[in-house]
């Protein structure tokens, strides 16, 4: 079988790995910053292992944190308020 390959490039990317405690719950989270993501940035929780691309609107978008990071009520917007801070 011939692979057809879309893309296969190496960028240098600036990576940036937080701990906080929120109100109820620890975060550890690492924040990828690369040209490839158009000013949005990729946010990895690394304790549930799941991530978002992300820009300050997908912040603001009803929902989209508890369901990108399946987060509920004070847990969600712990991560809401630092995701805030962090692409304003």
């Amino acid at each position: 079988m011939e692979r057809f390959f879309l893309y296969d490039d190496v960028e240098d990317t600036k990576t940036r790995f937080v701990s906080f405690t929120g109100r109820t719950l620890r975060y550890d989270l690492a924040i990828v910053q690369s040209s490839r993501f158009f000013g949005k940035v990729l946010v990895l929780d690394m304790q549930f292992g799941r991530f978002a691309i992300m820009g300050p609107d997908d912040v603001e978008e009803p929902g989209y944190i508890e369901h990108v990071y399946k987060r509920e009520g004070d847990e969600a917007e712990d991560l809401r308020e630092y995701l805030r801070e962090l692409l304003s």
